[in-house]
């Protein structure tokens, strides 16, 4: 399954990057690069837990959980906010205790040298990922990890280069290694609050996307005009990679059958088929309006 093993690779690559800012930052005694290389570590159990998360999802509905288990991947996706969301507190609160005790003596070439590279790794991974599994939210969220990622590298290269134009200026140089901290945790302080709003959206069964609003717009518009049917009370919702329709058509009391009714829903669900959902379709017929609101 591509989603897995592109789950995988980023794991993979996480590990080789995470570990490279880890031994560079200790070796050249840098809070920015231990915090980026803490922040790459901390995404490779993100990472494992998308992967849980994707072999849970494609779990078959059992007779303990009826509807399958679709919603441990908005889960999943919350999880990883919070825990990105923590690990930028920390890591803010941290640079600014260095920032009053007069900043750290930190070679600005070595930053400069790291952002170049991890800048170049990082956005390769990104489309790499994108095209390895482009319909995977799942994926997704990895892949606006390492975009992220991608743009703090270039932070740094950026603050590294202004350090090394102004090494002769005061003790200008100190504090540049906890200011790239926190020019760092503002940049990426927009990931873990897009991902907690997108999970909690789905765990809390809002609409789905535009986008699959517009084609089952389209999709109950045709239907009702090929069998002469008039508006429908419609609900909707996504959950993971599942989505959840109910179309209730208010009737002429005998006009109808199941017969009837069973062509209604094989023509609603072809018509949402090829928005690549696990569908979940329910269409009702009813002649009392109140059991369709």
């Amino acid at each position: 399954m591509n989603e897995r093993r592109a789950l995988h690779e980023s794991i993979a690559g996480a590990a080789v990057l995470g570990s490279l800012a880890v031994v560079w930052g200790i070796a050249a005694q840098s809070r920015v690069l231990l915090f980026d290389g803490a922040f790459i570590l901390l995404g490779i159990v993100l990472s494992a837990l998308s992967l849980m998360a994707s072999r849970a999802a494609a779990d078959v509905p059992s007779a303990r959980f009826p509807f399958g288990k679709a919603a441990v991947t908005p889960l999943a996706i919350a999880v990883q906010g919070v825990a990105l969301l923590g690990t930028l507190l920390y890591a803010a609160v941290d640079a600014v205790a260095v920032i009053t005790a007069g900043g750290a003596d930190v070679e600005p070439g070595t930053v400069l040298a790291y952002g170049l590279i991890t800048m170049t790794c990082s956005y390769a991974l990104a489309r790499w990922l994108t095209h390895r599994a482009p319909d995977s939210e799942l994926v997704a969220a990895e892949v606006a990890q390492w975009r992220a990622g991608a743009l703090l590298s270039l932070v740094f290269a950026v603050g590294g280069g202004l350090a090394l134009a102004l090494a002769d200026v005061g003790d200008v140089v100190r504090y540049v290694d906890p200011v790239l901290v926190l020019v760092a945790c503002l940049v990426l302080l927009p990931i873990p609050l897009r991902l907690l709003r997108a999970a909690g959206l789905e765990l809390l069964e809002a609409r789905p996307p535009a986008e699959v609003r517009r084609v089952l717009a389209e999709a109950v518009t045709s239907v009702r005009e090929e069998f002469g049917l008039d508006e429908p009370f419609v609900r909707a919702t996504k959950l993971g990679s599942r989505l959840y329709v109910e179309v209730d058509f208010v009737v002429a009391e005998g006009a109808w059958d199941v017969t009837g009714e069973d062509r209604v829903r094989r023509a609603l669900i072809g018509r949402l088929e090829p928005l690549g959902y696990d569908l979940w379709a329910n269409v009702e017929l009813t002649a009392d309006p109140t059991l369709a609101r």
